[in-house]
């Protein structure tokens, strides 16, 4: 019997990295946590989660080399799952506390939601609740799942893509944004797979099936 893949969760002080280590081990996968950049290097994929404010995530990863590693995982072809902040700092740069670049991978900003929704109406920020993504594209994790599907989501920010074509997911907060991003070795979600119940365990089994994809 072939052992499980070994899934690396950068830790960058985030406070939620336990809670996605054991949804990645229901899933069958073999978490491990760790702050050593070579540990990412190795391991046969990567996942970045994260709360919390985007310029202490960004600077903390670049200081520690973990943000390297990360993307010399990515350029290797490995698999990368970006949740919430993993999937922001992919993107050349975000909005929040003043201008802070990002890991520069995806073209594209982080910004803020609108002040307002597209009814005139005061728009709630954060954006904290459930909320459906629309799935369409190609990936070999949405080839697991449901065209819709209803997420757990905390954010006050959402990306903005400057190539449509990379996204994959949509959701409606404030008008449509960017729920989901997809290149041949990212997967990244703004929402929390590991609040999600069955809903994101369904996503981690993909995630887990697609790992098995590129042992």
């Amino acid at each position: 019997m072939s052992t499980p893949p070994v899934i690396a969760v950068v830790d960058y002080g985030a406070g939620n990295l336990r809670s996605v280590a054991k949804a990645l081990l229901r899933s069958g996968l073999d978490a491990r946590v760790t702050s050593d950049p070579a540990d990412v290097v190795r391991a046969d994929a990567v996942v970045l989660p994260g709360v919390g404010a985007f310029a202490d995530a960004a600077s903390r990863l670049r200081e520690s080399g973990l943000e390297d590693a990360v993307k010399q995982s990515i350029e290797a072809g490995r698999p990368y799952l970006g949740l919430c902040f993993g999937l922001q700092l992919l993107f050349d740069e975000s909005d929040e506390h003043g201008v802070t670049r990002g890991f520069q991978m995806l073209r594209g900003r982080v910004e803020r939601f609108p002040k307002f929704d597209t009814d005139g109406s005061r728009l709630r920020v954060p954006h904290i609740g459930w909320n459906e993504v629309r799935f369409s594209g190609s990936h070999p994790i949405l080839e697991r799942l449901p065209e819709r599907e209803t997420y757990y989501v905390v954010h006050s920010y959402r990306p903005v893509p400057t190539d449509d074509s990379i996204v994959v997911g949509r959701a409606d907060y404030g008008g449509e944004f960017a729920a989901a991003v997809a290149t041949p070795s990212v997967f990244a979600v703004q929402f929390h797979p590991e609040k999600s119940q069955a809903a994101g365990k369904r996503l981690l089994d993909a995630f887990g099936a697609w790992v098995e994809t590129t042992r």
